[in-house]
């Protein structure tokens, strides 16, 4: 490996995130239903409209909350 190839690929960016799979698969099961997650900075109250590895999507009324995973506390169905 040559030297340009070594610094390309520290300049490329990487993501590094911890994944929960009991949070992940939590969220799953109540995709489209309505819940309260509280967070690190209060609680959130919506329809969980999609899922993904690092965050989840509420939408509260007119507002579509991206909430990061790592940031859950607890969730409860509605």
């Amino acid at each position: 490996m040559s030297y340009e190839q070594d610094e390309r690929d520290y300049q490329a960016p990487h993501m590094v995130t911890l994944v929960d799979p009991y949070v992940f698969e939590t969220l799953q099961s109540v995709k489209g239903k309505e819940v309260v997650i509280e967070t690190v900075r209060g609680s959130i109250r919506g329809k969980v409209k999609d899922v993904k590895v690092d965050h989840v999507v509420i939408q509260a009324k007119d507002s579509a909350f991206f909430v990061r995973l790592q940031q859950i506390v607890w969730i409860m169905p509605d």
